[in-house]
């Protein structure tokens, strides 16, 4: 009985950590075990062919193994020597061919698939080009063919090839959309690329995939694929004048604290996010989900304090930009109101 419970204590943390990390499994908008798209389609083919063969091999040992336990155990009075077997070659063929004949098995596929998912779509005319920046904590995206820049939504057609070439502008970080494929890091100084497609309308969760700062596991976006009519409208959209606040203290505080950093349409600065129809956004900061009573209470918060809910953010709270109550106030309407047809 004591032999028992010190095996049980010793099991006891390896079933708990198995238990957390099994948990972390139920979030299926972050699964790779629900692909939504070609790639991601491939990808999970991969993972089931592989996790097949070696729960094979593991069964066919536990069986021969239990097979031989049961079959060749001592009983009792025997105090023969068993027969000593040196070898045997046909036993020796068999367990050197079958994995080889695994190796192949799993070998070809992986391959094929893998370097045909590393195919360069940067030069193909059909391709949407898009270039991602991660930043600490959110990420750029610019349609270069398009010549327009937005943040923190992905705004993709279906049925189209999206051509992604990926960079940091800071640390290290990962670009990972997990329903749709795999993930690809972010480099400072050098360019990866990948591309993606999106079968059908809905939007997707993205997320970092790489440890680079406090707030690394609220770096989300969202990746919107919309019909090929829809991304048309959605372009012209973006590339309309800008809407600018229509009271000028607003405005006046708009221009002077938050176009130093952040753009709608052509106008303000490029370090920050651009905020063309943000009022339409799913998330703020992505992560204060909108609805269409919170945007404007969720944009009012995070101009007020950002720090509160991402630690390390680059933006300087509302103090610190010398805005009142009545500018945050004011500035968060005209955000909210800022919305995108398409």
């Amino acid at each position: 009985m004591m032999n028992r419970w010190h095996v049980m204590k010793r099991l006891l943390p390896l079933l708990t950590g198995l238990v957390l990390l099994l948990s972390a499994c139920g979030r299926e908008d972050l699964s790779t075990l629900n692909p939504q798209g070609p790639v991601a389609e491939k990808q999970f083919d991969l993972m089931k062919l592989s996790i097949g063969i070696m729960a094979l091999v593991v069964v066919v040992v536990f069986v021969i193994c239990i097979y031989v336990l049961i079959r060749f155990r001592r009983r009792a009075g025997d105090k023969s020597i068993p027969k000593q077997v040196e070898g045997n070659h046909t036993l020796e063929i068999i367990w050197t061919v079958i994995p080889l004949i695994l190796l192949i098995i799993l070998g070809v596929p992986t391959i094929t698939d893998v370097f045909g998912l590393a195919k360069d779509y940067s030069k193909d005319a059909n391709a949407v080009q898009v270039k991602v920046t991660a930043h600490q904590y959110w990420w750029e995206f610019e349609y270069t063919d398009y010549g327009i820049t937005t943040a923190q939504e992905l705004i993709v057609p279906t049925d189209k090839k999206i051509s992604f070439e990926l960079v940091a502008a800071d640390v290290k970080h990962s670009f990972w959309i997990p329903s749709i494929g795999g993930k690809i890091d972010t480099n400072p100084g050098l360019t990866n690329r990948m591309f993606l497609e999106f079968p059908k309308e809905g939007v997707f969760r993205g997320k970092c995939a790489e440890l680079c700062g406090p707030s690394h596991a609220l770096m989300d976006f969202k990746a919107k694929a919309v019909s090929p009519e829809s991304f048309t409208r959605w372009v012209s959209a973006m590339k309309a004048p800008a809407i600018m606040p229509a009271d000028a203290e607003i405005a006046d505080a708009f221009n002077s604290q938050c176009l130093s950093c952040h753009a709608v349409g052509e106008n303000g600065g490029t370090t920050g996010p651009n905020l063309t129809g943000i009022g339409g956004r799913q998330t703020i900061g992505g992560i204060l989900y909108n609805d269409e009573a919170a945007v404007e209470q969720n944009l009012h918060d995070w101009i007020t304090d950002p720090q509160e809910y991402k630690s390390g953010a680059m933006m300087p709270t509302a103090e610190e930009n010398g805005l009142t109550p009545e500018q945050i106030d004011g500035i968060a309407k005209y955000l909210a109101e800022y919305k995108l047809d398409y």
